[in-house]
């Protein structure tokens, strides 16, 4: 009678089991009936924009007969040229690379910035960038910008930022097209349009790949990211799709980016996943981006004393998500239980950056809120939008640099901390551990950490270190980012760029 029972209940488990893999096939087939769907419809959709296009492209080609008489004409995407971040460095040192070497080439610049008139992007460039630049300028107003912004696609964000990019590109060339096109912010998708449509040569300088390898091992190990919500990392056959997606994505990503005839990155890291994704190892070149090295190794090393006696910790970031300011809140308030409060009280946690719009300015709200809340706030300092000179100022006062992005590609204000002399401690990833800091001992030029508490030991450890040990590593990390000049920026891009001009006069 128990064997039967038994018996019962296994065949009953087992029946259980089949009709619970039966639902889930069901639920499989029809997520993946729903991708094809959406595929279908995506493809068609390009079918008939490329048919318009195709009609257009004549329209394209008288529009740039009627200018010959006028200079070359280079358009440079970039729709957030007032943002003033690292991006909108590379993109005026790359302007004025091009007018130091060719000054008689006419420079488009297509933005999205409705709200700023020429003079005072131009004006904010210098106060911020130090960067003076001469007038042969055209600002390309873009009304569609709102097209590749990410609050516009709260699914499938990748695929339909990339579509709004094309919009956004028709609206480029059909107000004014170039003869060499150049994206300084990595939208891929525009050069298609660009090349085929527009009969442009196209180059492109790439800061963050739109998808890489990190991001589907983030999906595989399904661990909750700004990319990859709570509800699909805990969810397999999420997760599932999720990865189909981006293996699909990539491959488009891949047809794309093989338009461009010279890809520049920013780093290593960049440079890895790049040839990786789109196959391009033989015109490929890495650019470190400009940095203000030749002035902020300049300034003079000042000691504790001349500081003021306060342990000012500098984060040069903007108010990003993936800057991830909350994890630097919650090092220091990890910070505040290993210092004594003697030591602590004379902690402050600087935050510069820029905002771009008014979800940045909610974002540095939020963390305002988050310092309250961990009890930090008497040791948290924003400043917003501050000019180079204030800028200057800072760092030379600081003593440690902190930087808490996963995978940043680069990090451009990372090596201005190290000239200005402060120790930085920066995310043991991305480019910042391929490419600018050296842990190895006898050539330490900063520190690396993961999370929390991996941060507030090293800073601890940086706090109680001996005058002489820090100013071994600041002499150090002087040392080592010359490499990372606006002089040396201005040489490889120019070299990247040459052949576009080379056509031309021949």
């Amino acid at each position: 009678m128990c064997k039967t029972t038994s018996s019962w209940r296994h065949d009953s488990l087992l029946f259980n089991d089949i009709i619970i893999s039966i639902m889930l096939l069901i639920v499989v087939y029809k997520l993946l009936y729903i991708l094809l769907l959406i595929l279908v419809i995506l493809v068609l959709v390009l079918l008939a924009l490329l048919s318009i296009l195709l009609i257009k492209r004549k329209k394209f080609q008288k529009k740039r007969e009627k200018r010959q008489e006028r200079a070359t004409v280079v358009g440079i995407f970039h729709p957030y040229c007032n943002a003033g971040g690292g991006g909108e460095r590379v993109l005026w040192a790359a302007v004025q690379a091009i007018q130091n070497i060719y000054p008689d080439v006419h420079i488009a610049i297509y933005t999205g910035d409705l709200d700023a008139d020429p003079e005072t992007i131009l004006s904010r460039t210098e106060k911020a960038f130090n960067v003076k630049l001469r007038p042969n300028i055209e600002f390309v107003y873009l009304r569609k910008r709102k097209w590749v912004e990410a609050s516009m696609y709260p699914h499938f964000t990748l695929l339909g930022q990339s579509l709004g990019s094309i919009w956004l590109g028709i609206e480029a060339l059909d107000s004014f097209p170039p003869d060499i096109y150049i994206d300084t912010m990595g939208y891929a998708f525009t050069y298609p349009l660009f090349k085929y449509i527009g009969g442009c040569r196209v180059g492109s300088y790439t800061h963050y790949p739109t998808i890489s390898t990190d991001m589907l091992k983030h999906v595989y190990r399904r661990i909750v990211a700004h990319n990859n919500r709570r509800i699909i990392a805990r969810n397999p056959i999420l997760s599932g799709m999720k990865i189909l997606y981006y293996q699909l994505f990539a491959q488009l990503y891949r047809l794309v980016g093989s338009c461009a005839e010279t890809v520049m990155v920013n780093s290593s890291w960049t440079e890895d996943h790049i040839n990786s994704i789109w196959k391009c190892q033989l015109k490929t070149h890495r650019v470190y981006p400009p940095c203000n090295v030749e002035h902020l190794t300049k300034l003079p090393l000042l000691n504790d004393e001349e500081k003021g006696g306060y342990i000012r910790i500098v984060a040069l970031a903007q108010f990003r998500p993936e800057k991830n300011h909350p994890l630097m809140l919650r090092a220091m308030f990890e910070l505040r239980s290993i210092l004594k409060e003697e030591i602590w009280e004379k902690v402050k946690l600087i935050c510069i950056g820029s905002c771009r719009d008014a979800e940045d300015e909610a974002r540095v709200k939020d963390m305002q809120d988050l310092a309250k809340h961990l009890a930090i706030d008497e040791n948290v300092e924003f400043k917003l939008n501050i000019p180079f000179s204030e800028l200057v100022s800072e760092l030379q006062r600081g003593t440690i640099g902190l930087h808490t992005m996963w995978n940043e590609h680069f990090g451009i204000s990372i090596v201005e901390c190290m000239a200005a002399g402060l120790i930085m401690v920066a995310h043991a990833s991305g480019g910042p551990k391929a490419d600018i800091i050296e842990t190895r001992e006898g050539s330490v030029t900063g520190f690396l950490a993961e999370d929390e508490g991996e941060y507030a030991k090293v800073l601890a450890y940086i706090i109680h270190m001996p005058q002489d040990e820090r100013n071994a590593i600041r002499v150090a990390a002087r040392s080592s980012v010359n490499r990372f000049s606006c002089q040396h920026f201005e040489k490889e891009f120019l070299r990247a760029i040459e052949p576009f001009f080379r056509a031309k006069r021949e």
